[in-house]
């Protein structure tokens, strides 16, 4: 701790140096410093107290990880990662889980669904409802008996419809201080076109209905919208959907593959740019990724339509 107060009182010190001073005193330490790592051990131990001013001065001037020697700027980057999981870790460790349901409900569950292997969660869930058993649809929707269903796939149906189905969905971008922005991603599956992006500190189902008519303008809309289950598309959005003539379509709950294609391309946002100014960053990136931008491409959707 008494280093870091140290680091700290020199970095004001240098404030009132002349410019000619510190050019030949960060010269002098270079120096010092390779002389040092010649006969210093191949792992270096760090103390806490290291770690954070390390991350703390490399998220507020970015370009001095070129400049790391007793570490790689790829570890920095992790410890960084590291503290943010740690962080929300204890912010949430007060919560505790969904308690589990008896045994004799979920035998029945799996018997309903063996003896009906065409009723879907939602039959079951009623059935149960008349019963008196008082249940969640995903509870039942877990405990279901996984079998082949005699109709389409989710895969059959991607295929069938791609021309015609768009995905969307929320993802978290870390800061450094370790707050959470929101970032929303519009997919269109025919051509695995990305039709509009937006961050946000809060997403509010409000704010997403806003978002899916920015990005359908004109008629565009596709006629199936592919989303999971997160309780930010509220009424509000439902109801702006169901407005636009599209059919909302939400995936199994924990079942991520059902939307490929934007988890996919949340993966690649989040190792390219993520570590960097969320909105420029990400901007830049999809700009570069699609052949026209966003105005261009509503204007050719515009014109496509007055055809």
């Amino acid at each position: 701790m008494f280093a870091l107060l140290h680091s700290l009182a020199m970095f004001v010190i240098d404030f009132f140096k002349s410019p000619r001073r510190l050019e030949a005193e960060n010269l002098f330490l270079r120096h010092q410093l390779s002389i040092a790592l010649r006969r210093a051990p191949s792992r270096l131990r760090l103390r806490g107290s290291d770690r954070a001013l390390l991350v703390w001065m490399t998220r507020l001037w970015p370009s001095l990880l070129g400049a790391a020697q007793v570490v790689q700027p790829e570890t920095i980057l992790r410890w960084h990662r590291a503290g943010f999981t740690a962080f929300w870790r204890w912010k949430s460790r007060k919560q505790a889980g969904r308690p589990k349901i008896d045994r004799e409900l979920r035998d029945l569950i799996r018997q309903m669904s063996k003896e009906n292997p065409k009723w879907g969660a939602s039959r079951v869930h009623g059935e149960l409802l008349v019963l008196g058993f008082e249940v969640a649809q995903s509870t039942v929707s877990k405990y279901m008996v996984r079998g082949r269903s005699p109709s389409q796939g989710w895969k059959t149906f991607f295929r069938n419809h791609a021309q015609a189905i768009a995905a969307i969905d929320l993802f978290v971008v870390p800061t450094l201080t370790f707050e959470r922005l929101f970032a929303v991603l519009v997919l269109g599956h025919d051509r695995r076109q990305l039709l509009w992006f937006e961050v946000t500190r809060h997403p509010t189902a409000e704010w997403l209905a806003r978002q899916i008519t920015e990005a359908f303008p004109w008629a565009s809309a596709p006629a199936y919208l592919v989303r999971d289950n997160d309780r930010a598309y509220g009424h509000a959005f439902r109801s702006r959907v169901r407005a636009m003539g599209i059919r909302d379509r939400p995936i199994s709950p924990g079942s991520p593959w059902q939307n490929p294609y934007l988890e996919r391309l949340i993966g690649t946002v989040r190792r390219e740019c993520c570590w960097s100014s969320a909105r420029r960053t990400c901007g830049k990136f999809f700009l570069l990724m699609r052949p026209i931008t966003m105005r261009s491409a509503r204007t050719w959707r515009c014109a496509k339509t007055r055809l």
